[in-house]
């Protein structure tokens, strides 16, 4: 299979284009290569796919934002229009509108695939769904249950929208071809242009008697329990595609998707970096000047015992390798770590005798530091403020 090409190099537009020049240059791009201009052009057709696919992407926020993060490896991917998801007939439905302030209003909305009427199945929209998640949650994963309302299959006629026993018949306006043939005066002369049949919407039949609990549609308004299982790793503002559980398609079409974006609750204890996590731990004076061993804790809900060196300065850090988050699935590898800052509390208030104590030790050359250490000091509020 062909490495796929960067979107907008498909498109010949900067990252950094509006959403007017994106829609302008898929457009020149799609009439140069539309199969009405390009009749049995295998590499056109593909090359006419290929801008759709790239279009379907940048045109839209959401999708642009996940691509220019990750790419092709963007958790759900991207359905893709020259993968063979997806006919001409998608595309025309999906991205007709992108010429009719440039062809009159006829636009490109059908094409003559060869394919019989009957072949073309509806697909029922996408949901979207906003889940909220814990640091621990990420950490795992987490299969979540959402009691989802949708367009589902009519159980009163099985999803084929006839009465009883009665049946479809041709319909009088395309004579069963599910498209309408018009002929369009365009600035490159007149062009003859497909478009899906308005009686029949593309299917070729219509149905004589319509059942009275979905209209004919084949689908009716209903709920459903969905188990979604999150991959974990998964990061704020990315989202989860779940196929086939979204509203149903009419007429025993395909189900649309659910689209989970993902939500992260704040944490307390932890910063998340990436693959990292990030914990600040406060060290009394004498444990970071004498030694010993503290507990930290875990994402997991655990602890882990940790060695502090005698000496240890303020800004010193430590690093727990695999102790911090999973890559998420289908982007990286392995674990982050656990990465401890340490700072040293000084009290506030000092009893008698604890002033004592460091009033004679003020005086003391080795309480005092070194110039290495004075000069490591400076260099990391230096770093920290630069």
């Amino acid at each position: 299979m062909a490495q796929k090409r960067d979107y907008y190099e498909v498109l010949g537009v900067d990252k950094k284009a509006t959403e007017d020049e994106i829609k302008k240059a898929y457009r020149k791009i799609a009439i140069k290569y539309h199969p009405d201009r390009n009749p049995g052009n295998k590499e056109a057709e593909e090359k006419f796919k290929e801008a759709a696919e790239a279009y379907d992407v940048l045109h839209d926020p959401q999708k642009r934002q996940q691509y220019d993060q990750f790419g092709f490896d963007a958790p759900g991917g991207f359905g893709g229009f020259s993968g063979g998801g997806f006919s001409m007939d998608d595309i025309f439905s999906q991205f007709g509108s992108v010429f009719s302030d440039f062809f009159g209003g006829g636009g490109f909305s059908g094409f003559s695939s060869g394919s019989s009427a009957g072949s073309r199945q509806h697909r029922g929209s996408d949901l979207r769904l906003k889940v909220r998640l814990t640091l621990q949650e990420i950490a795992t994963g987490v299969t979540k249950k959402f009691k989802v309302k949708k367009d589902i299959t009519c159980s009163h006629c099985h999803g084929t929208g006839a009465e009883g026993g009665s049946h479809s018949e041709t319909c009088p306006q395309c004579q069963g071809r599910g498209v309408v043939v018009k002929t369009v005066r365009t600035m490159l002369g007149m062009m003859q242009t497909q478009t899906e049949c308005p009686t029949c919407h593309g299917e070729g039949t219509v149905i004589k008697n319509k059942c009275h609990e979905c209209n004919g549609t084949g689908v009716v308004k209903g709920e459903e329990v969905v188990e979604i299982k999150i991959p974990a790793g998964v990061a704020d503002g990315m989202v989860v595609n779940v196929p086939g559980k979204g509203n149903a398609g009419q007429h025993n079409g395909i189900n649309g998707n659910i689209q989970v974006f993902i939500e992260e609750e704040p944490n307390d204890t932890f910063i998340r970096d990436g693959k990292d996590v990030i914990y600040n731990l406060l060290l009394d004076f004498p444990t970071a000047a004498l030694g010993g061993n503290v507990e930290i804790p875990t994402i997991d809900g655990g602890r882990v015992r940790v060695k502090i060196e005698p000496g240890t300065q303020p800004g010193k850090t430590l690093r727990l390798r695999g102790k911090g988050l999973p890559a998420v699935q289908g982007y990286g590898a392995g674990w982050g770590d656990l990465v401890v800052n340490i700072s040293v509390y000084v009290p506030k208030e000092l009893s008698r005798d604890e002033r004592e104590t460091l009033e004679h030790f003020r005086n003391s050359d080795n309480f005092k530091g070194d110039a290495a250490t004075k000069r490591t000091i400076f260099q990391r509020f230096k770093n920290y403020f630069s």
